[in-house]
């Protein structure tokens, strides 16, 4: 709270010099005599700032599936977000891709990434008092593929309690021991 910050004032004016947002909140004041209780009022002090980003998420998403970037801003009054990419503003409502807004955070959610979507976007977070930005990537990436055991050139199956089976190359091994043995 700002009377930790340690602000006294024996006048009737609290002055703060260079205030910053981290003074912003509630103060109180209280005035006494030796003839009644103390009067106490409470008094909010807003801090109006302008953007500042304090995170951009950018990520990688393969082709097909949906990809979110993010940009976090503080700032007072709340922020308002654009989107940009290659300095074109997207426009609300292209398919496939959506904008979400809350006061201090923004998405760009893509449902079904294709190719076209991969590239640097512009986050822009503004308000009254100025703006700001930052440049997200949407990248690609590659879907894992299925683990396919290896096989074994000549390996024979067995059969165990009916449920076949493949043996291991041990037909490797002794190759394995003899050219370890060169070096």
């Amino acid at each position: 709270s700002p009377a930790a910050v340690g602000f006294v004032s024996e006048d009737e004016y609290l002055e703060i010099q260079g205030i910053t947002r981290e003074q912003s909140g509630d103060y109180e004041c209280s005035a006494s005599n030796d003839v009644a209780a103390p009067v106490v009022r409470r008094v909010k002090v807003t801090v109006n700032y302008p953007p500042y980003i304090s995170e951009a998420k950018g990520t990688g998403v393969p082709v097909g599936q949906k990809g979110t970037l993010q940009c976090e801003a503080s700032a007072v009054p709340s922020a308002e977000f654009q989107w940009y990419k290659d300095d074109k503003r997207l426009a609300e409502g292209k398919k496939g891709v959506k904008v979400e807004n809350r006061p201090f955070l923004s998405k760009l959610i893509f449902f079904n990434v294709s190719e076209h979507d991969y590239g640097n976007y512009t986050c822009v977070a503004s308000n009254r008092l100025g703006h700001t930005n930052a440049s997200i990537t949407l990248f690609g990436q590659m879907t894992s593929p299925a683990v396919t055991p290896w096989k074994c050139p000549g390996a024979v199956s067995e059969v165990s309690n009916g449920t076949p089976r493949r043996a291991g190359c041990l037909w490797l091994l002794p190759l394995l021991v003899f050219l370890l043995r060169q070096f």
